[in-house]
């Protein structure tokens, strides 16, 4: 008699056995369902929890950071604590020219509760007076026209990039409002982009409520000169940003007469700190994720092996009559081999449709319509091939020694065991 994975009546005969005894056949077939669905359900869940904390920093450059000064804390030099002091433009060129590991060193003024009009309609928010640079710590979502350019900047030109809010309020159902006049703190500019954050945190204050002007028209309509209200910095990618912090901080600390150990008098925020945390966080969610799906796995490929190991015991009878009728020690092993591929396959291919679905809700619920970056609650399909694929075989492994066992029956014994 010759069985082969290709015979039909191999095949129907397999399904026969598996049905004689169905809560056994039901209950190994859930532990690999579980297990398959537990697996696929950790690694899209963890990719798309990532994706998740991520989205908080959309629009950052991942090696960057700011400064703002505060009150000293510690007394020096004579100086008592709680001096205020405010970083200036001699600051930005020291930097500049210390660190050459900087990409970017970017000073920004801003001016809380501005009011902004147009006609009839008028919002409160932020002033921000930027530089062209600006764009390379933050990276803003664009609606239509552009951002400050360097000409901006040199001309000391009275134009305006306008917060997403703020354009919907100033110019309710208008497009495009470019070429459009606005009213900033009395003055006039003229409109040459609609902005909005590319992220759900916000590094002093919203875009989306604000209006940006060129830093040289800023200071001269406020009366500014050289002091600076917020700092900010990219690293270049060859280089730590955490290492060179405290370096900068000395540097400015040394200029102002501030207390090298002062913490307090600077606020500092590491984006590239932060990234690290995050990408730390989810390397031992990733590993915990598979230390708990293998531990799944292996519940279940026991599993097939206890099954087939019961049905090999059960059918001795009936595997000594095949072999007495001439069934060959290679068609023994394979009939074995296949009830424990086809329960494999069967509960598998069901753990990861349900999980499917599972992280299909989960992608739907976590991503609005206005989300500025997709949480991806999904695998990809290779991965659910890989998943499926690492089941069969660890599950033709666990039948492997019942299938061994059953090819060594002797026909004479197995025709006179009970």
């Amino acid at each position: 008699m010759k069985l082969t994975i290709f015979d039909i009546e191999n095949w129907k005969e397999i399904g026969a056995t598996l049905a004689r005894n169905k809560t056994r056949t039901f209950m190994t077939g859930f532990g690999i369902f579980w297990g398959v669905a537990m697996l696929a359900l950790l690694m899209g869940g963890a990719t798309g929890g990532e994706d998740l904390l991520k989205r908080n920093f959309a629009g950052f450059a991942t090696n960057s950071g700011g400064m703002v000064p505060n009150r000293t804390t510690m007394p020096y030099k004579g100086y008592q604590k709680g001096r205020g002091w405010q970083m200036d433009l001699t600051d930005v060129r020291l930097l500049r020219e210390s660190f050459p590991e900087l990409d970017a060193v970017i000073p920004t003024f801003q001016k809380w509760n501005s009011t902004f009009k147009q006609g009839k309609n008028s919002y409160s928010g932020q002033l921000i007076g930027a530089e062209s640079n600006y764009t390379k710590m933050l990276v803003p979502k664009y609606y239509c026209g552009r951002f400050i350019n360097d000409a901006d900047v040199a001309g000391e030109r009275r134009v305006a990039v306008i917060g997403k809010k703020v354009a919907n309020q100033l110019f309710p159902g208008v497009e495009e409002p470019l070429g459009r006049m606005v009213d900033v703190n009395g003055a006039a500019y003229s409109v040459i982009g609609v902005a909005g954050d590319a992220s759900e945190v916000h590094l002093n204050g919203s875009l989306d409520e604000s209006i940006v002007i060129p830093a040289t028209t800023f200071q001269r309509a406020n009366g500014y000169g050289d002091k600076i209200d917020f700092l900010m910095m990219v690293a270049k990618d060859n280089a730590n940003l955490s290492d060179l912090i405290p370096k900068m901080k000395s540097v400015v600390y040394r200029r102002h007469d501030i207390n090298p150990d002062d913490d307090g008098a600077m606020w500092v925020i590491n984006i590239a700190e932060n990234f690290e945390q995050v990408d730390t966080l989810f390397s031992g969610i990733d590993i915990l994720a598979l230390f708990i799906g293998i531990s799944t796995l292996l519940a279940g490929v026991i599993g097939i092996g206890n099954i087939m190991w019961v049905i090999v015991k059960e059918r001795t009878q009936e595997i000594g009559i095949r072999r007495a009728i001439g069934a060959k020690p290679r068609d023994i092993i394979v009939q074995v081999l296949c009830e424990g591929a086809m329960l494999t396959v069967v509960s598998g291919l069901a753990g990861l449709s349900f999980a499917a679905v599972i992280l299909g809700v989960m992608q739907h619920i976590n991503n609005p319509p206005d989300a500025v970056l997709v949480a991806n609650f999904q695998m990809s399909f290779m991965s659910a091939v890989g998943i499926l694929i690492t089941f069969i075989i660890l599950g033709l492994l666990a039948g492997l020694i019942p299938s061994i066992k059953a090819m060594r029956i002797k026909p004479v014994e197995a025709i006179n065991s009970k």
